[in-house]
C-alpha cells in the first residue's frame, strides 16, 4: 500500500475515532434532535446561509465518513428547513458525501482487491459493465440495504465516478422525500419506530419492486424495438417449437433436450451427422494416436523386457481403421437413432429468412420452409486455411480432409510438413512421426502449446523432438513454391529465409466459426469470430440462440454439449427462467504422449490475472503404478488460494492425464479442497494416486509444525524420556 494510501487511512480513522472518544454520537439522537429543535428554528432566523452551509458540510461529512446517525441528520433537515429546501440540501450532500466514501474506498482498497481476487473482481466488473447503474439503482431505493456499504463495494468496482454520482442523486431522491417530509412533522413523531410504519416499509418494498417491473417493461420495449422490421412477418401459430441448424456436438445435445421433453423439434444437418468430432477431429485423430503409440511401444519394447521390433503395417490399413472407429460410433449420433428420439432429421441446409422462419435447401433439390418459436445456431466450425502465396499451388489438407486424401496412400507421407504449434499440430505431428513420416513442425510464436505453462510446452516439444519431429518455433510461413517438381515451404527465422521440402502439408494453425450461408448478416445478427450471444446464449434476437463452436469462446466438443443445454432450456422455457451458461469450470486435453490435461487456472494466466496463489506439485515419476507401466513421467500441478486447500487451477502431465482430471474437475464444481482429495481412498495401484499424493504434498506443507513440535513433547513425556 502506498503511503498516500496508509495517510488517508489513518486520517479517516483519526476522524471516526474522535468521533467515537469525543462521544459525538450523542447529538445524533432522536431525543436530542427533538429537544433542541426550537433552538435550531431561532438560529435558522437569524442566519439562514451559515446553518445551510454548516447543516450541508456536516451531513457530507458525516456521509464520507460513514458515521451512523444519517436518518437522524435527514430529519433535522426536514424540521429546520422545511420540505423542499430541506430535501435539495439533504439529497445533495447525500449524494455528495457518498461519492467521497467511494472513491475513498476506491483509492484505498482497490488495488488491494485486485491483487488478491483478481479474477472475481474482473467478473464483477463484467457485470458493472453491462447493468451495474441499474442495480445502483435498485439498491439505492431500498433504504434496508446500508448506504455506506454501497459506497464501500461500488467504490472497488470499475464503475465511473460520474455514473455514480448521478445514480445515486437520482435513487436516494425518493426515500430522501420521505425522511424528509416525516422531519417537517417531528413534533408528532414519539420515536423513529413513527417513521418506519407498515405503510412506510411497503413503500419502500414497492420502491424496490419498481425497477424490476420497470426493467420488463424496458426489455418489452427492446424486444419490440428489435422485432419491428419483421412485425409483418410473425406466424400466428409456428410450426416447430424449436429448429436446429447443425448436427454435431451442440445441434445433437439442443435437439435431444427438446425431444426429451416433448417438444417438436427439427434438427438440419447438410452434411454428416455427429459434425466435426466425430468425423474429422476427436475421434479419427484418436484413432489414429492409439495406431501410432502401438508402432512407438513396438519400438521401444525393451522398456517393457520385450525385444525392440520395427513395426510392419500397411498405412491404408491404419487409415481403414481410423474409418471403421467411425463407422462403429456412428449409430450414436445417427439419423435413426435421433428420429427414434422424436426428433425430426432434414438433411439439407437451413438459412434464417426472418426471426421465426428457416429455408431448408433439401439435398434432394427441393425445398422446405419451417417455422418455429425459437431457434438454436449451433454450424460449428472448420480448419482456418493461411493465406500463403502459392499454397494452393502446392497442394495441402487440413485435419478435416487428411482422413478422405491420406486414406488412398499405400504409404505414410515421407516427408510432412505441420503448420501450426496448438493441440491439432501437435496430436498429428507426433503420430505421423511415430508411423515413420519425417515431420517437420513450424510454429511462428515463441513456444508450440502456448495457452500452457512454459514448463509444459517445453516437456511437450521434448517429447516431440523424442519421437523424431523437427519443431521450427519463431518460425513464420511466408510463401509456398515449386521448384524442378519438388513442393519447398519457406520460412522466416531471425531476419533470415529458410526453405523446408516436403511431400504433404498438413494446415493446423486453428479452426474459425462457420458464420457464413445461414442468414446471419441479413438479419443483422452481429458476428466477429463467433456470433455474439449474451449470457443467456441469445443473439440480437432473444429467441435466436447459438451454441458450440459457432458461439465459442471454446471449440471443445465437451463445452459444445454444455451450451447446448442452455440454449435448449432458454429457448423452450425462457419465458419463465433465464440460465446463464456457466463457464467456471472447464477442463480441456491435449492428446500427446505424454498426455496434457487442464482445469481452471495455470501459472500464466494467474499471473496474467494478478490472481495470488500457491503452487503444489507431484512427480509421477515416484507412483508405483507409473513405475510399473513404464510410463514414470509428468507431474500433477495445483494452485490453491494462499493458506487455503481450494482449488484454482490443475495441470496434469502424464498417462491418461485426462482422465485423472476429471476428479479435480467434480471437486472444483462442487467447492472441493484439496483435502477431501487427501481424504478420499483410491484404488492401488493406480494413476488416480497421483491425484491424492498431490493432495498429500500440499498438506505436508501446510502441517502445524508448532503444534506437532508440542506434540513431540507429549509423546517424550509419555515415554518418560
Amino acid at each position: 500500500m502506498r503511503l498516500r494510501q496508509i495517510v488517508l487511512l489513518l486520517l479517516l480513522a483519526l476522524a471516526i475515532g474522535a468521533f467515537v472518544a469525543l462521544d459525538l454520537g450523542r447529538y445524533l439522537s432522536f431525543e436530542q434532535l427533538k429537544a433542541s429543535h426550537a433552538s435550531f428554528d431561532q438560529l435558522y432566523a437569524q442566519q439562514p446561509v451559515m446553518v445551510a452551509a454548516v447543516y450541508f458540510g456536516v451531513y457530507v461529512l458525516a456521509t464520507a465518513l460513514s458515521i451512523p446517525g444519517a436518518v437522524i441528520i435527514t430529519l433535522g433537515g426536514g424540521a429546520v428547513f422545511g420540505l423542499w429546501q430541506g430535501l435539495l440540501l439533504v439529497s445533495f450532500a447525500s449524494t455528495l458525501g457518498a461519492t467521497l466514501a467511494f472513491l475513498a474506498s476506491r483509492f484505498v482498497l482497490r488495488e488491494w482487491v485486485e491483487a488478491r481476487f483478481g479474477q472475481r473482481l474482473a467478473d464483477i466488473n463484467a457485470g458493472v459493465d453491462k447493468e451495474g447503474a441499474f442495480y445502483l439503482f435498485t439498491l439505492r431505493l431500498i433504504p434496508v440495504v446500508p448506504f455506506f456499504l454501497i459506497n464501500l463495494l461500488m467504490g472497488l468496482t470499475r464503475m465511473k465516478t460520474w455514473t455514480y454520482y448521478w445514480v445515486s442523486q437520482l435513487g436516494m431522491l425518493a426515500g430522501t422525500a420521505v425522511y424528509v417530509n416525516a422531519g417537517t412533522q417531528l413534533a408528532q413523531l414519539e420515536s423513529l419506530q413513527g417513521i418506519l410504519s407498515p405503510a412506510l416499509l411497503g413503500s419502500f418494498v414497492l420502491l424496490g419492486i419498481f425497477p424490476l417491473i420497470a426493467r420488463r417493461i424496458v426489455a418489452a420495449v427492446q424486444k419490440r424495438k428489435v422485432y419491428a422490421r419483421w412485425a409483418d412477418q410473425r406466424p400466428k401459430t409456428f410450426d416447430r417449437n424449436l429448429i436446429v441448424i447443425g448436427g454435431g456436438a451442440g445441434g445433437l445435445v439442443s435437439a435431444y433436450i427438446a425431444a426429451a421433453v416433448k417438444a417438436k423439434v427439427t434438427l438440419i444437418e447438410a452434411h454428416k451427422m455427429g459434425g466435426d468430432c466425430l468425423n474429422y477431429g476427436c475421434v479419427p485423430s484418436k484413432a489414429l494416436i492409439k495406431s501410432a503409440k502401438l508402432a512407438h511401444q513396438m519400438r521401444h519394447a525393451s522398456k517393457y523386457g520385450l525385444s525392440d521390433s520395427a513395426p510392419s503395417f500397411s498405412f491404408k490399413a491404419v487409415m481403414q481403421r481410423v474409418h471403421d472407429v467411425i463407422k462403429a460410433i456412428e449409430p450414436h449420433d445417427s439419423i435413426e437413432r435421433y428420429t427414434g428420439l422424436g426428433v425430426e432429421v432434414l438433411q439439407g441446409y437451413g438459412k434464417l429468412v426472418n426471426p421465426w422462419t428457416v429455408e431448408v435447401a433439401l439435398n434432394d433439390g427441393t425445398t422446405q420452409r419451417l417455422t418455429a418459436r425459437s431457434i438454436v445456431i449451433a454450424a460449428g466450425a472448420s480448419p482456418f486455411v493461411p493465406p500463403l502465396p502459392g499454397l494452393d499451388d502446392v497442394g495441402y489438407v487440413t485435419s478435416d480432409t487428411l482422413w478422405d486424401e491420406f486414406a488412398k496412400f499405400d504409404e505414410v507421407p515421407k516427408r510432412l510438413v505441420v503448420l501450426g504449434g496448438g493441440p491439432i499440430g501437435c496430436e498429428l505431428a507426433q503420430s505421423f512421426a511415430r508411423l515413420g513420416s519425417h515431420v517437420t513442425q513450424v510454429e511462428m510464436g515463441a513456444r508450440i502449446m502456448i495457452r500452457e505453462d512454459v514448463e509444459v510446452s517445453e516437456l511437450a516439444k521434448a517429447s516431440l523432438e523424442g519421437d523424431g519431429v523437427q519443431v521450427l518455433t519463431d518460425h513464420k510461413a511466408l510463401r509456398c513454391e515449386r521448384v524442378n517438381g519438388e513442393k519447398i515451404l519457406v520460412v522466416e527465422h531471425a531476419g533470415a529465409e529458410k526453405r523446408i521440402a516436403f511431400d504433404q502439408l498438413l494446415c493446423a494453425v486453428g479452426r474459425v466459426a462457420r458464420l457464413q450461408g445461414y442468414g446471419l448478416e441479413d438479419l443483422g445478427i452481429p458476428t466477429h469470430r463467433t456470433v455474439q450471444t449474451n449470457e443467456y446464449l441469445q443473439t440480437l434476437y432473444p429467441n435466436i440462440y447459438a451454441a458450440g463452436d459457432v458461439a465459442g469462446p471454446f471449440q471443445f466438443t465437451h463445452t459444445a454439449a454444455h451450451q447446448a443445454w442452455y440454449a435448449a432450456v432458454n429457448a423452450l422455457f425462457g419465458e419463465w427462467k433465464l440460465f446463464k451458461a456457466d463457464y467456471s469450470v472447464i477442463p480441456w486435453a491435449t492428446f500427446i504422449d505424454p498426455e496434457v490435461a487442464r482445469v481452471g487456472l495455470n501459472e500464466q494466466e494467474a499471473k496474467e490475472n494478478n490472481i495470488p496463489y500457491e503452487v503444489t506439485k507431484y512427480g509421477i515419476d515416484d507412483l508405483d503404478r507409473a513405475i510399473a507401466d513404464s510410463e514414470a513421467q509428468g507431474f500433477v500441478k495445483v494452485l490453491t488460494v494462499p493458506g487455503k486447500d481450494k482449488i484454482l487451477g490443475v495441470t496434469i502431465v502424464g498417462a491418461h492425464a485426462a482422465d485423472l482430471l476429471a476428479e479435480y474437475v467434480l471437486a472444483m464444481k462442487h467447492g472441493l479442497g484439496l483435502n477431501k482429495i487427501l481424504g478420499t481412498i483410491h484404488t492401488y495401484p493406480t494413476m488416480a494416486e497421483a491425484n491424492k499424493y498431490a493432495a498429500g504434498e500440499w498438506k505436508r506443507a501446510h502441517a502445524p509444525y508448532r503444534l506437532l513440535a508440542w506434540v513431540k513433547k507429549y509423546h517424550d513425556f509419555k515415554r518418560g524420556a
